[in-house]
């Protein structure tokens, strides 16, 4: 126990580092950076970039890939994506937050990837109306895809049941920093965020994690789930 407890400190000192935690956080756009790149993030020299980066491929949080010149740094896998995001929950907002600052919809906390799946309030609301519509249901605080909803998501291009071979979490709910409600992340969520890309139901916007929802989304996300948008 004592060695998991030493162990656990040496990751929680890690990610609470300033610097080291906004280079996570910059990466949850689900890109690889290089290290000059999220050195310009954190705005520290490269040299302590560096230092920084080997502290966390060795624990695991990073992973890098060479390709020519540059060496690109990523989240070593989905789980770590995961812990990030979850902490962001940990921020204290204001209680009059959403009313004062209600999101336009150009704004991040509007639309947006995080990591591999679409979050902010469109992917709280697209969340509530997969559930509204029985597509997908909560079991054991996990979400399952009912036998309708497999049928709705082979319309739009995803298997779900090659989805769940894969070796990470399905679909969990994850706790939207900006929202304080779920959203759908881990495999189904990463798929779904795929298949609105490529049915050009939503566009990113270049340089930002923000998403624009096209009209093609909008006629879609209103025949297929009775969601106005």
């Amino acid at each position: 126990m004592e060695e998991f407890e030493n162990k656990f400190s040496e990751i929680a000192s890690l990610l609470g580092d300033k610097s080291r935690s906004i280079m996570l956080w910059c990466l949850l756009d689900g890109r690889a950076y290089t290290a000059m790149e999220l050195s310009i993030c954190a705005d520290i020299s490269a040299q302590s970039t560096s230092n920084h980066l080997k502290k966390l491929i060795k624990a695991n949080v990073l992973s890098v890939e060479k390709q020519g010149r540059h060496r690109y740094y990523r989240y070593a896998s989905a789980d770590v994506a995961q812990v990030i995001e979850s902490m962001a929950g940990l921020v204290s907002l204001d209680e009059n937050y959403k009313r004062v600052n209600k999101p336009s919809q150009n704004n991040i906390t509007y639309a947006r990837t995080c990591y591999d799946h679409l979050a902010g309030e469109i992917g709280v609301r697209i969340t509530d109306a997969l559930l509204d519509n029985g597509i997908v249901e909560v079991l054991e605080k996990k979400y399952v895809v009912t036998t309708e909803g497999k049928n709705w998501f082979k319309e739009i291009g995803i298997n779900v049941d090659e989805i769940m071979l894969q070796k990470r979490s399905f679909a969990h709910p994850c706790l939207d920093w900006s929202e304080r409600r779920y959203h759908i992340a881990g495999a189904l969520g990463a798929s779904f965020l795929t298949s609105m890309l490529q049915n050009d139901w939503i566009r990113k916007k270049k340089d930002s994690r923000e998403v624009i929802v096209t009209s093609i989304g909008k006629v879609e996300l209103r025949k297929r789930l009775h969601l106005e948008i």
